[in-house]
Parts: structure tokens; sequence; C-alpha cells
């Protein structure tokens, strides 16, 4: 697993700054983002100047460099060695919702506000969705399938269980699978700011002002960053000796088709049971469930009904959390970083908080593990939600490995 977020650098860092419940959402004081109403963001301290030559770098969008990264860490994490790999049957798999979102941004400004009938001329090149996952496709020299989704904020989690069928099916042996997301420049927060979705400036501390399950809640915060993993097949992992984190064992995929933007409890639902259903695992084996709980009015409450739905009596008992809280909304590549800090949290033994949840929402009437982590808590699945704009809904399983339910 790879991860560059707002939290960390890394996976070990990210999961120090979760359990100890801090915040990476900040105001933005920058002269670009005057104006603002809501001057806040998670973003990743990172300078690609640092990581990529220059003349690499003026074709690289900030979200093809984030990707590169944490795709990198996934590798090494892994030790893989691709010059031993067939190299037709290694693909890649990526989710974002916004793709090169600051060059389409600088194209525009220069070609509207400046008036100037010259743009750089790898616009295209840095805008383009697929972008991140062809980069990585070329870095490593991959050939298999190069696949990318864009499924508003379940794109990652799409592109993760996309990628663990092609494994199931025999199509290929390793998929290096997750998400990238870089939204945080002028013309993308003015636009969620109109969709008026985003959350107020909480005027004690703006670190606090996410606040998912909330009867205070006004809204998500946008992040940035990326999260990789790679996905093996079971035995041919073993046999190289791979250090395995977790199985993924199931996969839930759904859609509302009822409205663009309203979450649907029966969809969520659906997701969740068919997650369940792919993985062969009752509703009670699962012991933690990361939330997509967004902050937003209609979607904490919904997902909370929909948790209620599939658990039945065990969801009285169900640590739920939303780490949106404190890394804010990455969009697109949401799922794939929830999914990675489920997966911490079954290694760890140790669920993160969902932080400033000070006054429930009645409504909202789950064990959020709300302001602190918990430790030594025993875990053999762990389930991540991500529910998107266009209503497709998203649920990953994941489970120690060698785990058998029966």
């Amino acid at each position: 697993m790879g991860v560059l977020a707002p939290l960390g650098a890394d996976v070990a860092e990210l999961f120090t700054s979760l359990l100890a419940g801090r915040s990476g959402i900040r105001r933005l004081t920058e002269r670009p983002f005057d104006g603002l109403r809501s001057p806040i963001a998670a973003g990743v301290e990172f300078d690609g100047g640092a990581h990529f030559e220059t003349a690499r770098l003026r074709m690289l969008d900030r979200v093809s460099q984030l990707a590169l990264i944490a795709a990198a860490q996934a590798v090494a994490d892994a030790r893989v060695d691709f010059s031993d790999a067939d190299l037709d049957r290694c693909g890649v798999s990526v989710g974002t919702g916004s793709g090169g979102a600051a060059t389409s941004d600088e194209g525009y400004h220069t070609i509207y506000a400046e008036r100037s009938e010259r743009v750089k001329p790898y616009t295209v090149l840095g805008s383009m969705h697929n972008a991140p996952a062809s980069w990585i496709g070329i870095e490593y020299g991959l050939r298999g399938p190069n696949l990318t989704f864009s499924t508003a904020c379940s794109s990652s989690a799409v592109a993760i269980g996309e990628a663990a069928r092609r494994i199931a099916y025999g199509e290929v042996d390793l998929m290096l699978a997750g998400g990238a997301e870089a939204p945080l420049c002028f013309g993308v927060l003015r636009a969620w700011e109109a969709m008026r979705t985003t959350a107020s400036v909480d005027a004690d501390d703006p670190a606090a002002s996410c606040r998912p399950f909330s009867a205070q809640r006004t809204g998500l915060v946008l992040g940035e960053g990326s999260a990789f993993l790679v996905l093996e097949d079971w035995q041919r992992a073993a046999a190289r000796g791979a250090s395995i984190h977790a199985e993924l064992r199931g996969y839930g995929l759904t859609t509302d088709a009822t409205h663009i933007t309203r979450p649907s409890v029966a969809g969520q639902a659906a997701a969740m049971r068919a997650a369940l259903r792919s993985a062969r695992l009752d509703a009670a084996a699962i012991g933690y469930v990361n939330a997509h709980g967004t902050a937003t009015l209609q979607n904490d409450p919904v997902e909370t009904q929909a948790i209620k739905e599939v658990f039945g009596a065990h969801a009285a008992a169900l640590p739920v959390s939303s780490t949106k809280s404190m890394h804010g909304h990455l969009l697109g590549a949401a799922g794939a970083l929830e999914f990675v800090i489920a997966v911490g949290s079954l290694e760890r033994g140790m669920l993160p908080p969902t932080m400033h949840l000070d006054a429930p929402d009645p409504a909202c009437d789950l064990d959020y593990v709300a302001g602190r982590a918990r430790s030594g808590v025993a875990l053999a699945a762990v389930m991540s939600n991500s529910f998107a704009f266009g209503g497709t809904n998203a649920v990953l399983i994941a489970c120690a490995p060698g785990f058998d339910a029966a």
C-alpha cells in the first residue's frame, strides 16, 4: 500500500495522524483563494520539483505527480520485481473525479482571463483523466489493462474492485490500483461552493470544520491526495513470499438511478449487501465500517439508515467512523484512501475516530468512534463505503489473511 495524503506522506505517518485525531484541514490564506466563501481544504505538503526532473514535470499535472509517488510506495511495499514479471499480465486501474484540474484551470485562465491565444503545449497531456494511469503504466512498463474510472466520489473504490475482478477472472496476475485527486484550485473550489455542499469555516478552529454525523455539520471539505494498492493473486503472492496486508474479499457495485446528487438508502444498502454476498460473509462478520460520511446534510442520515438496514441488530454494536473529519473529501481518491485506512485498521486492531462529533444528530445514532481512536480491537473483516454523485455506490470488504468465516 502507498499513500500521499493530507495526514501523511506514507501509510505509517497517515496512521500516526489518524490515531492522534489530527486534522489536515486548514484555512487557505494564499492569494489565489481570495474571495472564496469557504476558504478551507485539506492539502498535501508536496513539491513535485523534489521528485521529478524539470522536463518531465512540465508534462505532469499535480494529480499525476501524487499518483506516481503513492504507486511507487505501493510497489516498494509489495517488493515487486517487474523484471521477473510477465508485463502483459500486469496492469493499472485508477479512479479520479477531476483529472488534471489544475492544468485545466490554468489553461482556461490563460485563455479567458488573460485573453492570451497561447496555452502551454502540454495542456492536454496534463489535464486528461487517464494521465495518472498512463504515467504509472509507462513507469513500470506494464502492458496489461490500463484503465481509468470516473464515477465521482466512488471512482477509486470502483477502480480497486474492477481490478480485483480481472485478477479473479484470471485475465491478469497483478494490478496497481487506486486513485488520485488534486482539485484544490480556485475554479474547482468555486464550483463546489456554488453547489452549497461545502462546509462553513469553524470560527474557533478551521481544522474542525468537517463534522460528519453531527447536528452541527455544514458540509464537506475538499482534500487532495493519492492512495494505491498492489493487488495480486493469492497463490502468486504467497509463492514469492510477499507480505500480505489483507485479502480483498468483497466488492459491491450498485447505482441509485433516482437523482444526480441525492443519496438513496436503498442504493447504499444494496451495495453493502452485494459486497457481503461477494465476500460470502454474514453481516455479523464485519467488525468496522469506514463510512462515506461526508458531513453533508443529506448523506449522513441516509448512510446511517442504510447501515441499520443491512446490519440489523448488529448495527448497534458496529463501530463506524468517518475519517473525512480529518483528511477531508478526496473525491475520486477517497475510496482508495479510505480502503487503505480500513485495511490498516484491520492490521493494527485500532479504529480511527470521527472527530469533532460533539453534538450528534439524533438521526445519526450509531457508534461513530467519536473523538478518540480505539485500540485493542479484534477485527477479522472490515468494510469501506464509497457513494457518489451520479448514484454509483461501491463497497469494498477486506479480511485478515487466512480468515475463514466458517
